[in-house]
């Protein structure tokens, strides 16, 4: 059982979610220990109605600790998750360091639950623009086999941590006062502007979170002949990536199997009715667990194609939300295997 658990990042905007959901679900913990860099040492976080000290981020941290919900950079992942394993802990991390590793089980709950098993201490979860998106493929998948997928992202500002959203309350500020603000978070301007560049060049012209999509989305449907193309931007918006699909699949799909196959998935809630001009839009969307999708539409240019918008809070089940559905899986499951269910 995962009685005593840990939170690494207690102190980040995600991590101040997790602690949200782990009171609001009541994930069933004994003992909970909040962990983060030295600078952060000695803060109070509330967790429910209890005000509680963050501790130091260091390997003897994790003694006796059976879980760990980690949101840290890639560099903080890569050493301390070593340590918590070597002490027993199993690991579920929201950065991107252990996400392609082979050995190494990248998870989202509502698609591909079983894969939690295999891991041998770390269980990854995908990118924020990866999990919506594969969370709206994966019924789709599932049914008519997807064999090509066009996207072009939106992402928020937020998906660059509290740096993202300050910068762009700066930009926006200086901008309708006619000043300039020089970016620092992101490679232009972002107040009234477009950036379609996240991440660094990667491959052939495409950005390291570009790539992410492709290879992220291969190893959670677990097929690697998938076709991605995939356009991300950032945009001026503080929470809730955004996404155009276009999905072309080997077996012919309606409309109207579609929005079945849709409504009828775990985790998705479908907003179609552009005569009512009501579609998903971050606004709406900010706060909320699921993935949203709407403007469902036959492809005009490919018989085999669906065409739909796709809007999830990025701070909740692109990383915060996933990570805790994470760990209940993996309470459930040993609860399953030990008999206790």
């Amino acid at each position: 059982m995962y009685e005593t658990l840990a939170l690494v990042g207690a102190t980040g905007a995600v991590g101040r979610i997790v602690i949200e959901q782990l009171v609001q679900r009541e994930f069933p913990y004994k003992r909970l220990k909040l962990l983060a860099s030295e600078r952060s040492v000695g803060r109070e976080v509330r967790v429910g109605g209890e005000a509680m000290t963050v501790e130091l981020l260091e390997p003897g941290a994790f003694k006796d600790i059976d879980l760990v919900i980690a949101s840290t950079p890639d560099e903080v992942s890569a050493e301390f998750a070593p340590w918590a394993v070597e002490a027993g802990s199993v690991v579920v991390d929201e950065s991107g360091f252990w996400r392609m590793d082979p050995k190494v089980p990248l998870i989202i709950p509502e698609v591909n639950p079983e894969a939690v098993d295999s891991h041998q201490g770390i269980i990854a979860s995908p990118n924020c623009s990866t999990t919506q998106m594969v969370v709206a493929l994966a019924p789709l998948h599932r049914a008519a086999k997807v064999t090509r997928v066009v996207v072009s992202t939106y992402q928020a500002t937020s998906g660059a941590g509290l740096s993202g959203n300050e910068e762009l309350h700066d930009s926006v500020r200086n901008a309708l006062t006619g000043q300039v603000h020089p970016p620092s978070t992101f490679q232009h301007p972002i107040g009234f502007n477009l950036i379609p560049q996240i991440g660094s060049e990667k491959h052939q012209g495409y950005t390291s979170e570009e790539m992410k999509m492709v290879y992220e989305t291969r190893k959670i449907l677990g097929d690697e002949q998938i076709q991605i193309c995939p356009t991300c931007v950032r945009v001026p918006v503080t929470i809730g990536h955004s996404e155009s699909i276009l999905v072309e699949t080997e077996k012919p799909l309606s409309v109207d199997e579609a929005i079945r196959l849709f409504e009828e998935s775990e985790g998705i809630t479908v907003v179609n009715d552009l005569e009512g001009q009501k579609y998903p839009m971050p606004r709406d969307c900010e706060g909320k667990d699921d993935v949203f999708v709407g403007r469902i539409r036959q492809d005009l240019s490919c018989s085999n194609g669906i065409a739909f918008w796709c809007v999830s809070d990025n701070l909740r089940k692109g990383a915060a939300t996933n990570a805790v559905q994470i760990a209940e899986l993996l309470v459930k499951r040993s609860s399953v295997l030990s008999g206790t269910a």
